[in-house]
């Protein structure tokens, strides 16, 4: 009989639909239930595209003698950490605080006032490496809560206390400046690794918020190191196994310093990440690299990515069948001397062994290896690795394929948008920027309601029960404002207005602090505030980027104040830890430079010369300049107002901090005006 997640919309949760455990979600009834049976609940916190979630899924889940002990003596309760990462924020920090670690799958026993007094990550079935098993943990809580309730409501509560007491000032309210930059950039390089790119040692995760605002203090301040520790991370990326060889897109992260061994998964807001990345780096030196890496992964996102609504799916699993029925890690990608014989013949498999660093040891697993990109002194006939990778990606579409959690979170959508559309302006790839719009469109019609008030996630065009977070409407914000910059649409400009609105009033405090969850959002036992960059942008880095966008695309000053006053955490964190506040470095680059505001105005958008002019302030590098075309009549954009042509010709306005230079209408000096 299926339990009650069976009419959840969470990929992850309708894993678990099945399990002979009486799961509840994450509801008020399912503490209430506990409080009236007097036992402890038993959290489970996980997400589809987690190899350990599953392996805990099916050695202790799905045992009947398993479950029959938690349902008589628990309320279990199984949440998607993507779907909720406000219960996941506020449970991992306890986690983390009590046992120096974290990690999914998370298992925490709650009391039925949602405080927690006993955690850990994964539990095996039978006792090993010093771990006990599961079922000693259940018995062992359950002892406890029965013969000893006094003294767990005594640790739950001073747990709940310590995490109050955690609150941390975040600085001052006054945005970092030259100095803090420049101890970034130096902290940056002490942690660098000069032989592989990357920081810090293993497992290694792409920096590309780090890469970002490497990118963005080069344009403005010219420091090569700053560009040569983003180009060569990239390079060594885009060579390593994280990077698909055959079929585009990036792995979660790798498992050694060398980039060669991923975590398989892929998920959407890396490669939505990464994309943008990569896009910028061939902005900025026209690196042939960086632009195939940046189309091959927007490719792969809407090749594999895109549902039938035209959102974008959260992630693919790192996990597939060997083709022996068993599901194993990497089983999709990685391949062995004789697969590549049997794909290619023996002269090309041969070829194929050099060129993508295939050993008959292997670098995986059973003598199978992940295709990388080796440097060597060797010239490859273009055309014929061409016909190889082709082969190997039609071998490849024979195996059996990870599993796809198709949900659609809309913080990852907002993220995907805005890399697609840029990459596809820059490259010419219409359809690119078609994708883009058909997944913005998606949220507005079926995430936002009346009062623009934005929902986390849908799945095959259901809306989910789930509010917002920060980062949804600071995400799809910077979506919105990238479309609106590449299309030229005002819609788009007001629809990340209604949202940065919301930011205002629901997210933000006196002091210009920011909290994950709205004021009136759900109460857990904590208010979770995290401003630091870790997998993707936080919220707070995130909307403090979209207000200082959407205050030079409209001058709105309440926007501008707060983005100022939200960067006081980076002034505070960028000289210390600047790995883990990338993109708020990143945002804050974009505020010593102005941001720059460029107008173009022409006859019309398909005007041969508009569009040129057009490309160019998109092309240029300097930090978080934005955009605005249109036609001198126009009242889509505010930057619009009152430009008119240059002797009927199409012309721009490039203005910052309240001063404006000549317009002009000659690509080249509009180049030489937005090279930072």
């Amino acid at each position: 009989m299926p339990n009650r997640l069976a009419h959840e919309t969470s990929p992850y949760l309708l894993q678990h639909a099945e399990n002979p455990v009486d799961w509840w979600p994450w509801s008020a009834e399912a503490f209430e239930e506990a409080r009236e049976r007097g036992v402890p609940v038993l959290l489970s916190v996980g997400y589809s595209s987690c190899h350990w979630c599953h392996v805990m899924a099916h050695e202790s889940f799905e045992d009947q003698e398993t479950a029959d002990y938690l349902n008589a003596h628990f309320v279990s309760v199984k949440v998607d950490r993507e779907e909720r990462p406000d219960v996941d924020a506020v449970y991992m920090e306890a986690v983390q605080a009590a046992t120096g670690q974290g990690g999914w799958p998370m298992t925490v026993f709650l009391t039925p006032d949602a405080e927690p007094f006993y955690f850990g990550t994964y539990f095996p079935p039978a006792p090993r490496h010093g771990m006990p098993s599961f079922r000693q943990v259940l018995e062992g809580v359950r002892t406890a809560w029965t013969d000893r309730r006094e003294e767990v409501a005594e640790v739950a509560g001073k747990i709940v206390r310590d995490l109050a007491g955690r609150e941390i000032s975040y600085g001052d309210s006054q945005a970092p400046g030259e100095e803090q930059l420049a101890a970034a950039l130096l902290g940056l390089t002490r942690e660098y690794d000069p032989q592989r790119g990357g920081f810090g040692g293993a497992p290694k995760f792409p920096p590309s918020m780090v890469v970002e605002f490497l990118l963005r203090h080069h344009a403005r301040t010219g420091a090569e190191g700053a560009l040569q520790m983003a180009q060569d991370t990239c390079e060594r990326m885009a060579r390593g196994g994280i990077y698909d060889q055959l079929g585009g897109g990036f792995a979660r992260y790798s498992v050694d310093r060398d980039w060669i061994v991923p975590h398989f998964e892929k998920m959407l807001y890396d490669n939505a990440l990464l994309c943008r990345v990569y896009a910028h780096l061939w902005r900025a030196t026209g690196s042939e690299l960086a632009r195939r890496v940046a189309l091959e992964t927007a490719d792969f996102m809407v090749r594999e990515l895109r549902t039938n609504e035209g959102g974008f799916s959260s992630a693919l699993d790192a996990d597939s069948d060997d083709g022996t029925g068993r599901h194993v890690e990497g089983a999709y990608y990685v391949w062995t001397p004789e697969q590549l014989r049997e794909a290619l013949g023996a002269e090309d498999a041969e070829l194929a062994v050099q060129y993508f660093g295939v050993t008959e040891e292997g670098t995986f697993e059973h003598g199978s290896s992940v295709l990388q990109l080796p440097q060597q002194d060797v010239f490859f006939d273009a055309e014929r690795i061409a016909s190889v990778r082709e082969r190997l990606l039609h071998k490849r579409s024979e195996r059996s394929a990870p599993g796809r959690d198709d949900k659609v979170v809309a913080a990852w959508n907002g993220l995907a948008i805005a890399a697609l559309a840029e990459t596809g302006a820059y490259f010419d790839r219409p359809d690119l920027v078609e994708a883009a719009l058909g997944a913005a469109d998606l949220l507005v019609r079926l995430h936002l309601d009346d009062h623009a008030r934005l929902a986390r996630t849908s799945k095959d065009g259901q809306v989910g029960a789930n509010a917002g977070v920060l980062e949804d409407y600071a995400d799809v914000a910077e979506g919105f404002l990238s479309l609106a910059s590449v299309t030229g649409e005002g819609v788009w400009l007001d629809f990340a207005g209604f949202l940065l609105d919301h930011v205002l009033a629901r997210f933000a405090d006196d002091s210009g602090s920011l909290y994950d969850t709205a004021a009136d959002a759900e109460q857990l036992i904590r208010r979770p505030q995290d401003p630091t960059d870790n997998a993707a942008p936080s919220g707070w880095s995130a909307a403090a980027g979209a207000l200082l966008s959407y205050a030079a695309q409209t001058g709105a000053e309440p926007h501008r104040t707060a983005a100022e006053k939200a960067l006081g955490v980076v002034k505070a964190l960028g000289p210390h830890v600047p790995r883990f506040i990338g993109w708020g470095l990143a945002v804050a680059e974009a505020l010593l430079d102005g941001p720059r505001e460029v107008a173009v105005v022409g006859p019309s958008l398909d005007d041969e010369g508009t569009r040129a002019l057009h490309r160019t302030a998109l092309l240029g590098t300097a930090p978080g300049a934005v955009v605005a075309v249109g036609t001198p009549d126009s009242d889509e954009l505010p930057l619009l107002a009152d430009r008119s042509l240059s002797n009927g010709e199409p012309t721009a306005y490039v203005c910052r901090n309240f001063t404006c230079d000549a317009p002009t209408t000659d690509p080249d000096r509009l180049r030489t005006a937005l090279s930072g």
